[in-house]
């Protein structure tokens, strides 16, 4: 095996180490090594910058320090004006506690009103069923009694049962008449509406408003004219199912100065100026002269119709129950007291049926409570315009398309209205809600 050793050495004036290579070859590999030498680093020191007589780490040191201290001192100059705002930016807990114990009453009032509504509804079906059961069966036997040509005990016996058929269905009329159970569900039905509204107005005061005292007596105000506008009980507080002028349903509490609801610091005006006003007032005079009275001129011919109907129940059925006791009393009358009898029983069924078969009472208070809502948007409208002071009026912007989406119009088309208003005025056709 031949090796072969080649050793090179360069010198320069730099004094620069050697390199050496090597290269052995064996079987035809060629191996090559290179040895760097090391260099040796020695490590650079700058002298420390003067500033002023002190070094500049120094002086970052005391520029800081200073800073603190300042810092410190304003802190401790006003402790109380610092938790003063703290308490500012967040809600008063005990108007947060009360806040939640309105809206947990509320819920209960809103699941209360909803069980006593279906129960009433439940009331006027089971009620319509029973009655007309009860009069066409008096009609039957009246008719069996007339037609059967017998006498005696058996006759006694079917005059006695129609007539005391017919007056148990007599008294129950005049009590189903006077309670009116549809409307009673219509009225728990509008109660559990307006809770649950109210109940989500609290909910969004919490989630994002920053509630106050004013909104917890504000809030306490609505639930007890709620409670005044739909009361529970039967006996006492019920309201007047045949009253003398028809009124539109009024269930907020009287409208008070607002607190500031400003939402842009940038705008002065909170959302207002002139053509809004315009605008506003030609709606509210809309909703007055066209929705309202139109509600009220139905709601007025419900109630007459209702009337009519809630006296012609009892009056028929209680002249059937004296057609039915005089059935085959003499040969000259009785085929004309039959005839009172079964025709009136007839008659009696019919009229129950069109009066709590098509819930009557409930139309008249769906009408109420429609022209109620009218009032509610004019009273809101006009306690916005009346408020001199622009901060305690609500949002311009966020108040038109509340007013819009209520009355089930877009914005252009809101505007649109009170232009046409401005135009026509008592000559418009239009009416100023498109839901109802």
């Amino acid at each position: 095996m031949a090796i072969v050793q080649c050793s090179s050495f360069l010198s320069s004036r730099n004094s620069v180490p050697s390199t050496s290579s090597i290269c052995n070859c064996r079987r035809g590999f060629i191996r090559a090594s290179i040895n760097i030498p090391r260099i040796k680093t020695s490590k650079i020191s700058l002298p420390n910058l003067q500033i002023g007589g002190r070094s500049a780490h120094e002086q970052e040191l005391i520029s800081y320090s200073t800073i603190v201290n300042n810092l410190l001192d304003e802190k401790q100059l006003s402790p109380a004006t610092t938790r003063s705002d703290d308490m500012n930016n967040s809600p008063d807990p005990l108007v947060i506690a009360k806040l939640y114990a309105i809206k947990e009453a509320v819920a209960d009032r809103v699941e209360m009103h909803r069980n006593i509504g279906e129960q009433r509804s439940q009331w006027n079906n089971m009620l319509l069923t029973s009655i007309n059961g009860i009069t066409l069966a008096a009609a039957a036997m009246t008719g069996i009694a007339a037609s059967s040509g017998a006498s005696g005990d058996a006759i006694l016996g079917l005059k006695m049962s129609s007539t005391l058929l017919y007056l148990a269905a007599t008294g129950m009329l005049v009590i189903i008449n006077k309670i009116q159970p549809s409307q009673l569900a219509e009225e728990q039905r509008n109660a559990t509406r307006l809770f649950q509204d109210l109940y989500n107005q609290i909910e969004t005061t919490l989630s994002i408003g920053h509630p106050s005292v004013i909104d917890v007596k504000e809030t306490m105000d609505k639930v007890l004219a709620l409670d005044k506008a739909y009361p529970l009980p039967l006996l006492g507080t019920m309201l007047d199912k045949f009253p003398s002028s028809v009124e539109p349903a009024v269930w907020w509490p009287q409208q008070r100065r607002g607190q500031p609801k400003r939402v842009s610091d940038s705008d002065k005006y909170n959302g207002w100026n002139g053509k809004l006003e315009e605008e506003m007032k030609e709606i509210m005079g809309v909703l007055g002269r066209k929705d309202q009275e139109e509600y009220i001129s139905m709601g007025k011919k419900a109630l007459k119709l209702n009337k009519f109907l809630a006296i012609s129940g009892p009056f028929l059925t209680g002249l059937a129950a004296i057609g039915s006791a005089f059935v085959d009393s003499s040969p000259s009358h009785g085929s004309w007291a039959a005839m009172v009898g079964i025709v009136g029983g007839a008659l009696a069924s019919v009229v129950n049926m069109v009066e709590h078969g098509g819930q009557v009472g409930m139309v008249f208070e769906m009408y109420r409570s429609n022209a109620g809502f009218f009032e509610y948007m004019q009273q809101s409208i006009e306690s916005n315009l009346t408020e001199t002071d622009m901060e305690r009026r609500e949002n311009g912007e966020v108040f038109e398309m509340k007013v819009a989406l209520k009355l089930g119009r877009s914005l252009s088309d809101l505007r649109n209205l009170a232009a046409a208003s401005s135009l026509k005025a008592e000559d418009l056709d239009e009416f100023g809600s498109k839901l109802f």
